[in-house]
């Protein structure tokens, strides 16, 4: 699950910069527009993550910190 939630969040941050630096919507282009029903659920499941990757900050690593 992890893994999974990164992979979003890195997929939406990756869009955010192109959209930042080429105003270049990958996602949009992709699924046929930002009001299509495959980018809104694209875009849900990219904030979902970013929201699970909190929980990320405050858990502990398994021996790496002392």
């Amino acid at each position: 699950m992890d893994r999974l939630a990164l992979i979003l969040v890195i997929v939406g941050a990756l869009n955010w910069g192109l959209i930042a630096l080429f105003q270049f919507d990958l996602v949009a282009s992709l699924f046929g527009g930002q009001s299509a029903f495959l980018s809104r659920v694209v875009y849900g499941l990219v904030g979902l993550a970013g929201l699970y990757c909190i929980s990320l900050l405050f858990r502990e690593r398994n021996g790496t910190e002392k």
